[in-house]
């Protein structure tokens, strides 16, 4: 006889000091702090920095020469991935407002990546992502609006090559995600997004709960 699964009790969570521990283990860079700064006139929330360490060891990983990042910001996951990636590897940021993109431009110079290294372009991402190739990516991040994420999570499958990885960040939401009672539009996009990665046999997912919570998957 087969034991019926049982759900993770609560009670066996991190206290929050070991989490704030966890989110501050590796270090954050000068240039990461001043682009986090920044990210506050702006009016955008970066990724944590256990979300942008996560970020570094993935892309250093897959030693990823081309990726997708949809959420410019203030450039805090754009440094991170930076810091991982191969040293002629290609950073494509989408981002809906250009003067996001100015700042997040800055803090990229200011670490001594050359311009050739990286695309901004200022669009709404699904106009833009369509027009990028099939497979031809080592890594997708997502971190924009919420209530367009299970677009951008059909787009991101389409452009990763077998063996990249889908990076989702938010997937928590506040600890919103999982409140079935939450039906707000934006935990509900979100929660559609986290179930078309779980559905979906061509990717092979994990929930971190690391920052606001990060999805990852791999596409098999």
């Amino acid at each position: 006889m087969t034991a019926a699964p049982t759900k993770t009790a609560v009670k066996s969570a991190p206290k929050p000091a070991s989490w704030a521990y966890a989110e501050d283990f590796v270090a954050e860079s000068e240039a990461a702090a001043e682009a986090r700064a920044a990210s506050g006139p702006l009016g955008v929330t970066p990724i944590g920095r256990g979300g942008a360490s996560t970020l570094t060891f993935l892309a250093s990983v897959l030693h990823a020469k081309a990726v997708v990042e949809i959420g410019t910001g203030s450039g805090v996951s754009g440094l991170a991935l930076f810091a991982g990636m191969a040293p002629d590897g290609i950073l494509t940021s989408v981002d809906i407002e250009a003067d996001h993109q100015r700042v997040a431009r800055k803090a990229f110079l200011s670490v001594g990546i050359p311009t050739q290294r990286f695309r901004l372009i200022a669009g709404a991402a699904l106009n833009v992502l369509p027009r990028l190739s099939d497979g031809a990516y080592d890594l997708v991040f997502i971190d924009a609006d919420k209530v367009e994420y299970p677009a951008y999570v059909e787009q991101g499958v389409r452009l990763l090559r077998a063996g990249g990885v889908l990076a989702v960040d938010n997937a928590l939401r506040s600890d919103r995600v999982a409140d079935p009672n939450d039906e707000d539009d934006e935990v509900l996009a979100v929660r559609d997004a986290l179930g078309m990665v779980s559905d979906d046999e061509q990717l092979r997912p994990v929930l971190l709960p690391v920052g606001d919570g990060l999805l990852v998957a791999v596409k098999l």
